[in-house]
């Protein structure tokens, strides 16, 4: 960029103290005239460090968005789950209550719990029919 020419020379270096600024720099080693030719490869490489850790920081914070998304994903449906097996829960409980009352009924009328020769181990094929539902 050209200078504009000026008879005063902080106007002069008016854009330098612009750019300058722009970066933190301090300002006074621009008033002194002590503009050093590195500093614009300086500059150039704070830009695309700063650049580089933008987008590394921004591609962290969507990983980080995504783990979270994730992890949520998995509640919900573990919830779900687990509403799931606490219905199963109490239809099987109330089953076992039915079927536990059902045995009990059955046990006053069975023939095989009243029989005197209870020891021995196989039952015979006409005493198990009349217990048997039809």
């Amino acid at each position: 960029m050209p200078r504009p020419h000026s008879n005063e020379p902080r106007l002069a270096l008016l854009p330098i103290l612009r750019r300058s600024c722009r970066f933190g720099k301090p300002m006074s080693h621009v008033f002194r005239g002590q503009e050093c030719a590195g500093s614009h490869e300086e500059d150039d490489k704070k830009v695309r460090r700063r650049e580089k850790n933008r987008v590394a920081a921004q591609r962290s914070r969507k990983k980080q968005t995504q783990k979270a998304d994730k992890l949520h994903e998995e509640y919900e449906s573990l919830e779900q789950e687990n509403t799931s097996l606490k219905k199963e829960i109490g239809k099987l409980t109330d089953e076992m209550k039915h079927l536990s009352e059902v045995l009990k009924d059955h046990e006053k009328i069975c023939p095989l719990l009243h029989c005197t020769m209870n020891f021995v181990t196989i039952p015979r094929p006409d005493a198990l029919s009349s217990c048997l539902p039809r």
